[in-house]
């Protein structure tokens, strides 16, 4: 995999839970990253969230990984994302930006960062919840403030005037905040993303295996897919 030179000024991170794939990525220095979630990592059939951990991290030693917290109370929540830090320098904790009773995470997200965990604030999806965020975060550890830009547009906003405001928010509370562009639906996203100066993306591994095609002539664009349908008719054998 290599990135194209039009994405040099965005940081690709990784995002999943299988964990050969991950050592596999861990290969490639155009991986800036890695994330994580519980939803991941129960489709990839994750038993022992400790026992994933620790593997992956024998492995991947000089770049961010984020695990997430499980628990819905935020004292849990606290006491969790202390554990999970502990686990290597390298680690950031990701905490949603509330539980599922709409509780705001904020002030955890403040106590844990003053006290020089490095947190990745997740699931958010409106301005507000990064402007409060980037003032929790501010002064603290580094930090991530993920917002889920897939799951914007998928309600029909067009998120980038969105990410171009949280980008701001985040720069203005403090650079050490970096903007991820989270839930891509397709490679376009990664250069929209580039474009307003977003410091990271997640991408699945079924996008980083399209990423070649970014920047591609769209004339042989054209010829590839008049191959593939011409292959394709010719294997199934039809006939008229």
């Amino acid at each position: 995999m290599k990135k194209p030179a039009s994405l040099a000024r965005i940081k690709i991170f990784a995002d999943g839970a299988s964990l050969p794939a991950l050592l596999e990525l861990a290969q490639s220095p155009d991986i800036a990253g890695f994330t994580t979630n519980p939803t991941l990592m129960r489709k990839a059939g994750v038993a022992d969230y400790r026992a994933f951990a620790r593997e992956a991290l024998a492995h991947i030693r000089d770049r961010p990984i984020s695990f997430e917290v499980f628990a819905d109370d935020l004292a849990e929540m606290g006491r969790q994302a202390r554990e999970i830090a502990t686990w290597g320098d390298n680690v950031y904790v990701k905490i949603p930006i509330t539980n599922t009773r709409r509780e705001p995470s904020t002030g955890l997200v403040r106590e844990l960062a003053a006290s020089g965990v490095k947190v990745n604030v997740t699931a958010i999806c409106t301005l507000a919840q990064v402007k409060e965020t980037a003032q929790a975060l501010r002064g603290g550890a580094p930090s991530v403030v993920s917002v889920f830009a897939g799951r914007i547009a998928d309600t029909g906003c067009d998120p980038v005037p969105l990410m171009r405001s949280a980008l701001a928010a985040c720069v203005d509370a403090d650079p050490r905040i970096e903007l991820l562009w989270a839930s891509p639906r397709e490679l376009f996203n990664l250069v929209q993303a580039a474009e307003i100066g977003c410091h990271i993306i997640t991408v699945t591994h079924d996008l980083l295996k399209k990423l070649d095609v970014v920047g591609k002539d769209l004339g042989e664009m054209s010829l590839d897919t008049v191959k593939m349908f011409h292959r394709d008719a010719a294997d199934a054998g039809y006939r008229l």
